[in-house]
């Protein structure tokens, strides 16, 4: 787990450092999550919906790379009957992207979650923090689109979650979502 902390930590220095010497946008983001817990004794968890709202930097490497390091407040967590698992968490992905010409763009990075908040809610709201692990590291795949003139884009993402976020020894569960969303980059120039 160290390794892993270290790792994401080293790539956001990286890129603090790459900052300097590239061409950087600053900008907002925001949109919908659907995740849901994935066990390995097929506990029937279903998917829930949350927001996710923060800042990133773009860094052009060269014409075709960029690193795109984030700071995401993510409302995560599943459904299980009539409880609602509710996780927020504090994500922090570095994303590769590869840009085409015309304003597409692929991407995967490394993601490290810091939870912030964990609860189950069935008419009353019972705090579960201490359930779950503090640290989730994961990996973002997807793509997005940016409208050159205007900064405006759409980013569409997978988050698979690699690290067993229960303390229970019992079940290993991990997170998985999908999440849409808008953003904007400030002064955006190709």
């Amino acid at each position: 787990m160290k390794f892993y902390l270290i790792t994401v930590i080293t790539l956001l220095l990286l890129a603090v450092g790459t900052a300097t010497a590239q061409h950087v946008n600053i900008g907002v983001k925001g949109g919908l999550n659907s995740f849901t817990i994935n066990t390995d004794n097929s506990s029937g968890f279903d998917s829930k919906i949350g927001l996710h709202a923060g800042l990133f930097g773009h860094i052009h490497l060269n014409e075709q790379y960029a690193l795109q390091p984030e700071l995401v407040y993510s409302m995560q967590g599943a459904k299980s009957g009539n409880t609602d698992i509710k996780l927020d968490y504090l994500n922090i992905p570095v994303l590769v992207q590869y840009m085409f010409d015309n304003g597409f763009r692929i991407q995967a990075g490394p993601q490290l979650g810091l939870l912030l908040n964990a609860k189950a809610e069935n008419g009353s709201s019972v705090d579960i923090k201490d359930d779950f692990k503090s640290i989730d590291l994961g990996l973002n795949i997807g793509a997005s689109y940016i409208h050159p003139p205007t900064g405006f884009g759409i980013d569409a993402r997978y988050n698979l979650g690699f690290t067993d976020i229960s303390e229970s020894s019992s079940v290993s569960s991990t997170n998985r979502g999908f999440q849409i969303g808008l953003f904007y980059l400030f002064g955006h120039r190709n």
